[in-house]
């Protein structure tokens, strides 16, 4: 099973040897090429429901390998004790989810030594969830698929300032080395949000919430960074 450009750009940031948990696997195509591509040392496939586990172990059966990877029903990284897993691949969930789920399981995180996250929505919450809580970004990567343009992180462990807030929003990473489809990611980011901005400008009640102010800030932060 060939990975669309998402889960490839989650793929390329599991190097060789490690030990890799797939959160939310579905089908656990991403589990598969991480043992048979990537040359993960072990891979856990997991899934909250049984349906998305059913699919991953009949997957995983068909390729021959249903005994080299194992699949477990739970929620999140409690399917993970501490120390089994030095990889943490959460890729395909709502960002709120994303932190929550890294929340949730302290002990599993404490002795992790990477994530490889892929939210599908409030990236910025996670960047600053991972810069709040001891991790930061060593890289970023744009990945398109079916037209539409996903992010996916990679955090290790550390304490990193941000020099400017706006960097939540665009990547700090993404900023540095500006890769091709990154003016048009910032675009995107920049037309959202001025059409979020327009609908709120409708209302008098709404022109004077904080979070139309903040909105408001985050334009003229990307109107500074279409051009460089």
């Amino acid at each position: 099973m060939k990975l669309d450009g998402r889960l490839q750009a989650v793929a390329e940031f599991v190097p060789a040897g490690s030990r890799a948990a797939d959160i939310g696997t579905d089908h656990a195509y991403l589990a598969m090429a991480l043992l048979l591509e990537r040359g993960a040392e072990s891979v856990i496939a997991s899934d909250k429901n049984a349906g998305p586990c059913q699919a991953a172990r009949h997957t995983l059966q068909s390729a021959g390998i249903a005994d080299r990877i194992a699949v477990r029903q739970g929620d999140g990284l409690t399917v993970l004790t501490p120390g089994e897993a030095d990889t943490l691949c959460l890729a395909g969930m709502g960002g709120e989810l994303i932190t929550l789920l890294l929340a949730a399981a302290p002990q599993v995180l404490a002795v992790a030594c990477r994530l490889v996250l892929q939210p599908m929505n409030d990236v910025p919450l996670v960047r600053r969830w991972l810069y709040t809580h001891g991790w930061h970004l060593t890289a970023e990567r744009l990945a398109e698929a079916d037209g539409r343009l996903y992010v996916v992180l990679l955090a290790e462990p550390g304490i990193t300032a941000l020099s400017e807030s706006v960097l939540l929003t665009i990547g700090p990473c993404l900023w540095q080395e500006k890769p091709p489809l990154f003016s048009r990611y910032v675009a995107e980011l920049y037309e959202r949000d001025r059409q979020a901005a327009a609908g709120m400008e409708k209302s008098e009640r709404m022109r004077q919430e904080p979070r139309y102010l903040a909105l408001r800030q985050e334009i003229q932060d990307l109107e500074g960074k279409l051009q460089w």
